[in-house]
């Protein structure tokens, strides 16, 4: 069987890195600005495919209004016309050498917490600029082996304030708000971060208003999300740890952590205690 060669112009493609909902990402060389650059292409051959247009638009446009090492740049959006319809969508991106956070299971606690600080004051940044991201999950968080990692898929990102005109998020990470489309903000992220710390503490999932199965009941009446704390699952998470990750996938928003900056300031003294600990540790055993 022939090997697969995709051939676009103003591109050298090396290598396909992977694929995702109606698109493909490549490794590929900009011949326009010279750079190595990680291409994302969709094609337009079905009416739903305009909802990823959509998508790859809003990546590129909020993209342009963050700057933050930790969160992806995009350089160029190319739209490839025939007929005078957009049938083809390019956009190059920062090209990261990582795995995502559901790939790295081997972190220690200690290196959670501190890739979720990086995680959480990247978002801290977005919200700055007056956006939340609004898919936050370990797919989207990628950590590379310097300890550098970067948020990605702005795709979902919105101005905060915004009511979404249909549910959008990853089922077992995903804000109440967000599925019974209320007003999103800045606590919607930080329900998305909660539940993707809480995978990341016990290896499941915080169970959300999309329920697993057929029952809807848990959808219509949420006070049956029944969420076992961190440390009731593993004892080696400490009660403050489990108390902060309980707080940030509260039901209702008013009982969350009121700000991206209030997280960062509880995980910076997480991580403090928890590494003060291990220091006295050492001292003990010398």
């Amino acid at each position: 069987m022939p090997k697969e060669k995709l051939e676009l112009s103003g591109f050298s493609i090396i290598r396909r890195l992977g694929t995702g909902a109606r698109s493909t990402i490549y490794l590929a060389l900009d011949e326009e600005t010279r750079q190595t650059v990680a291409l994302k292409r969709a094609a337009f051959e079905r009416p739903e495919d305009t909802r990823i247009f959509e998508q790859m638009e809003t990546e590129y446009k909020v993209a342009q209004e963050i700057d933050h090492p930790s969160v992806r740049k995009c350089f160029r959006l190319i739209k490839l016309k025939k007929l005078l319809k957009v049938k083809e969508l390019l956009l190059t991106m920062e090209m990261f050498d990582g795995q995502t956070l559901e790939e790295s299971r081997s972190l220690s606690l200690g290196d959670v917490l501190l890739v979720f600080r990086m995680v959480a004051t990247a978002l801290n940044a977005m919200h700055q600029a007056g956006y939340i991201h609004c898919d936050i999950k370990p797919n989207n968080i990628l950590i590379n082996g310097n300890g550098d990692i970067r948020i990605i898929d702005l795709g979902q990102a919105c101005k905060i304030g915004t009511i979404k005109p249909r549910i959008q998020g990853t089922p077992d990470y995903i804000a109440p708000e967000q599925v019974q489309r209320r007003r999103l903000d800045q606590r919607t992220d930080i329900f998305n971060l909660g539940a993707t710390m809480y995978w990341a503490l016990t290896g499941r999932n915080v169970p959300t208003l999309i329920p697993q199965t057929n029952d809807l009941s848990s959808m219509l009446n949420p006070e049956k999300r029944k969420i076992r704390a961190p440390h009731e699952i593993h004892r080696r998470i400490q009660p403050g740890i489990s108390k902060f990750v309980m707080d940030c996938v509260q039901q209702s928003p008013s009982d969350r952590p009121a700000t991206m900056n209030d997280v960062v300031s509880r995980l910076d003294l997480l991580i403090h205690s928890i590494f003060k600990d291990r220091i006295n540790n050492q001292k003990d055993l010398t």
